[in-house]
């Protein structure tokens, strides 16, 4: 315990170090805050960007080997993207394309259990992991050097010799349940998934996973098996390599590697066409939430390419949700009418369009329809005024300012590089993204907008409304057509 007495020595000491810091302090000091360049004034040379970049091997004729050298750490890291996900699969299959890639890691292989397999990755310090989207299923490995052909040898077999253990199958199956049963409560994964329905229709992009695609008839070894056989081929392979390793030294390795990856023996199908949006309306869906959750949007067509659409549209989604609160949305709803927490915005711009332009918030219940005015007015004024210079001006600062970020490490500039690649993009799109990013004007931002959204804001949205319909319903019929909808 401290006593008081000592305490005020303490206090007296802290004292005297204060008085001898102010000694210190330069005279000049305040001269120099008055006087002094002030930073708006400061000047500085274009910084020059060079991207790092993976060298491109082609093996065995058809699978493309990014390999890029790093040996500032003794790992080597190696990615594998394969084409095929689930929009490459039936509406019945959807539950087996999503067990596959998880059930690589935990399903253990023909030769070795489940346990097994945990067993040797904790050994050697491996991480493993496996995932999949809508295009792809992807899985990555990464290992120290040492331990280099052990892992490699274990991660072959994850690949091409799955067991798909019937008890491993159903322990996924019972954490998925779990997850649907819980997300039926969360009203924002509700909003999300019925806009994705009414936005897409009977797509991949709309389907959601339900209950009755977990049932173990979906998810027989032989429906993982042959899910596993389409996607997990030669002629679907992109492959990644960074680390502490050479090309000389890793290329038989990884020849090995590709080589027992059997061919493609059937084509995956095309993915179906994205058939007619439901009609432009208010879809309620109730729940006994007193705070609403809200998503307003619509189809946009503005694909990923080297086009001014795509670029405008990046700085344009900032300015009117994408960059929090400097945000128009922001602005508006939250700092103005103070009606929100946060209100953002999402522009996305897949290869092969349509992807989406929304406005997602949440507020009280009873402000649901000041909110959705307010939104439509923002998404309005984007349409009949041009973002001043300024705004467009800080968007680009924000994008150039946090572009080093996506080269933290020699692994994260491979797979992004795959990942370009698989798109049928350069390999150097960063440095491209950058300079078109930096030449977007006020007038292309306003232009592309205007052609994405009609001067009437409500005229071809979809609105989509979670929450305790007594509080709001009656106002909603104000604003137009209500419709309904069983929560997703």
């Amino acid at each position: 315990m401290i006593k008081v007495s000592s305490c005020w020595h303490y206090l007296g000491r802290l004292k005297s170090i204060a008085v001898q810091l102010c000694l210190l302090i330069p005279v000049s000091l305040e001269a120099q805050s008055q006087n002094g360049v002030r930073y708006e004034d400061l000047k500085f040379e274009t910084l020059a960007f060079d991207q790092p970049s993976s060298e491109v091997h082609t093996i065995m004729e058809q699978v493309k080997v990014l390999f890029l050298e790093d040996h500032s750490l003794p790992l080597v890291s190696l990615f594998a993207r394969f084409r095929g996900g689930t929009s490459h699969f039936s509406r019945e299959e959807q539950g087996a394309v999503t067990a596959v890639p998880m059930l690589l890691r935990s399903g253990g292989t023909t030769q070795l259990s489940p346990d097994s397999i945990n067993t040797l990755l904790e050994h050697y310090a491996i991480n493993v992991s496996f995932g999949r989207d809508g295009k792809s299923s992807f899985s990555s490995l990464n290992t120290l050097t040492d331990f280099l052909d052990e892992s490699l040898s274990i991660w072959e077999l994850l690949l091409t010799q799955p067991r798909f253990s019937r008890e491993m199958v159903q322990v996924w199956q019972n954490q998925e349940l779990d997850y649907l049963r819980r997300s039926e409560r969360d009203p924002n994964t509700m909003a999300i998934r019925t806009f994705n329905q009414l936005m897409f229709g009977d797509h991949p992009t709309g389907w959601t996973l339900r209950p009755e695609d977990l049932e173990l008839q979906h998810l027989e070894p032989e429906a993982l098996r042959m899910i596993h056989r389409k996607i997990f081929c030669q002629e679907n392979l992109i492959l990644g390599v960074t680390g502490d390793t050479t090309w000389p030294d890793i290329l038989p390795k990884i020849h090995k590697l590709i080589a027992s990856i059997p061919p493609c023996k059937t084509n995956l199908k095309k993915i179906i066409p994205i058939p007619v949006t439901a009609d432009p309306g208010i879809y309620l869906v109730p729940n006994g939430l007193p705070q609403t959750t809200i998503i307003i949007g619509k189809q946009s067509q503005v694909s990923l390419g080297e086009h001014n659409e795509y670029f405008a549209s990046q700085i344009g989604n900032l300015i009117l949700g994408g960059s929090g609160l400097n945000s128009r949305l922001s602005n508006r709803i939250r700092t103005q009418a103070g009606l929100s927490y946060s209100a953002s915005s999402i522009w996305s711009t897949p290869t092969e369009p349509p992807g989406v332009l929304a406005a997602i918030t949440q507020t009280k219940g009873n402000s649901t329809a000041a909110v959705i005015t307010l939104i439509l007015e923002v998404l309005q004024e984007m349409v009949e005024e041009p973002p001043n210079y300024k705004e467009v001006r800080d968007a680009i600062a924000e994008i150039s300012n946090g572009f080093v970020f996506n080269f933290q490490s020699s692994g994260q500039i491979v797979s992004r590089q795959m990942f370009y690649l698989a798109q049928d993009l350069p390999l150097n799109w960063l440095s491209t993204y950058l300079e078109r990013i930096q030449q977007v004007s006020v007038e292309e931002v306003h232009s592309t907008f205007s052609e994405n959204l009609v001067s009437n804001g409500s005229e071809d949205m979809i609105i989509v409304v979670v929450g305790d319909r007594s509080l709001f319903e009656a106002e909603l019929k104000q604003l137009g057509k209500v419709y309904l909808v069983a929560p997703k």
